[in-house]
């Protein structure tokens, strides 16, 4: 009931980003359903049905990871003070947003299994003239066990992965000598807080009496018969202190792994075009026809991408800070090598989608693209740029505080949209060449 209330009243920008994993999972189970009517209309073919099943893992895996992205910024299950005086603590909220999670996924499995149920006629009528009896199985009763388990992944692995990433986690033990734990946010490590001993009083001047007052060190009692002249304090004017911008965190260790798999990956796709057909399961219409070899080379270029992604964006900052930089430059790379991991994974993910969708274009006899196809396209292309603008809204809502510190000290607003236009230039000169070349040596093999 509470993940129901939160779920209600949130923002329309929140309600948005659930309407988005709604619209996935709905394409995402609409997909496995399909998988089994295929394997119901054709019970002679099993290696067919198994390959269509198998292709429905991408925009699995796509629907789980934008489903996680969107719980990360989700505003209405963070730690906020005095929640945990009534109960919701680190751990309940993460089951709040686990829950959120569930039932937008649900959602989508139920207005999946609506539609497959319309196009098979079921409802109200064989819709389109009969068109999609072959592909959903019309006339076949549905095994409703099967079908209840297919719709059930997407929901059961989105919220499994939102509540594993967003769990609260503690590193090391208590401090010796009475220290506490305290949670930090989902998915960070908690920090240890020192408790203050009583001595700390004394040490800060907030015992009793003159002695002492306002001073770091016990003041020794004037001797009898001796006038005790008292001070008056100075009070130091508050000054609103400039906010430091952070040391930036090492460099992610993903760089050289992921020119390694990305190099792996052309090399495999490259011999396999030019072998025979091993008798693997064939591609779908919408790549082009190949032994299972191309398939394992492109899932591997498509995994080095997400590797060697935050290596990159991190090298980007670091030489938007490089020869003598200016406030607008500084800005920029520390704020790139700040969010590399958390926006250079999403991107290297668009990227390797991007170079996928540009190999696949200009080839010849390259099949016809069903509308099945096309929908699994449409739901990993767009979960993956879905993924990349939420963790964009994620990294804007870190940096929220610093951002507002600098507009507090008199810096000019257009100096922070400069940095934020700066970013993503240079994310753009460094990838968009980067998915070009990745697509022409991906394509290069295919074309002969």
């Amino acid at each position: 009931m509470l993940a129901l209330r939160l779920t209600r009243g949130a923002r329309p920008a929140v309600q948005l980003r659930r309407l988005l994993v709604t619209v996935a999972s709905a394409g995402t189970g609409f997909l496995l359903l399909c998988a089994m009517g295929y394997a119901l209309a054709h019970p002679g073919s099993p290696a067919d049905a198994t390959a269509r099943l198998v292709w429905c893992l991408p925009p699995v895996a796509a629907t789980v990871h934008l489903a996680v992205a969107v719980a990360r910024t989700d505003p209405g299950t963070r730690p906020r003070p005095g929640l945990a005086a009534v109960g919701l603590g680190p751990a309940r909220l993460m089951l709040v947003s686990a829950t959120t999670t569930a039932l937008s996924c649900v959602l989508g499995s139920m207005l999946a299994l609506l539609v497959f149920l319309h196009l098979r006629g079921d409802l109200t009528g064989m819709p389109f003239d009969g068109a999609a009896t072959e592909a959903l199985a019309a006339g076949t009763p549905l095994p409703v066990p099967g079908s209840l388990t297919l719709l059930a992944l997407v929901p059961v692995l989105a919220s499994a992965a939102v509540a594993f990433v967003l769990r609260p986690t503690v590193l090391g033990p208590a401090p010796d000598g009475g220290g506490r734990r305290s949670y930090g946010r989902f998915g960070a490590t908690g920090r240890v807080a020192a408790r203050e001993t009583f001595g700390s009083y004394g040490r800060f001047g907030t015992r009793g009496g003159a002695a002492g007052r306002g001073t770091g060190r016990d003041e020794p009692e004037p001797a009898e018969g001796t006038v005790a002249v008292e001070t008056p304090a100075v009070e130091t004017p508050a000054v609103e202190s400039v906010p430091e911008l952070p040391a930036p965190h090492p460099a992610p260790k993903g760089l050289p792994w992921g020119v390694a798999v990305l190099a792996a990956g052309l090399a495999v796709e490259t011999y396999a075009a030019g072998a025979t057909d091993d008798g693997g399961p064939a591609l779908p219409a919408a790549l082009p026809a190949g032994p299972t070899g191309v398939l394992a080379g492109w899932l591997l270029t498509a995994a080095g991408l997400a590797l060697l992604a935050p290596g990159l964006t991190h090298l980007c900052g670091l030489l938007l800070q490089a020869v003598r930089p200016g406030a607008l430059r500084l800005l920029a790379g520390r704020g790139l090598m700040e969010e590399a991991t958390r926006i250079g994974r999403p991107l290297g993910v668009v990227c390797a989608v991007a170079s996928a969708a540009v190999a696949m274009t200009p080839l010849p006899d390259s099949g016809s693209f069903g509308p099945l196809t096309a929908l699994g396209a449409a739901v990993v292309t767009g979960c993956a740029v879905a993924t990349l603008c939420t963790a964009v809204v994620e990294a804007r809502q870190d940096r929220s505080g610093t951002t507002a510190a600098l507009l507090r000290l008199g810096a000019p607003a257009a100096t922070l949209r400069g940095a934020a236009a700066l970013r993503a230039g240079a994310l753009l000169a460094v990838f968009g060449p980067l998915t070009l070349v990745v697509a022409e040596l991906a394509a290069l093999p295919l074309s002969r």
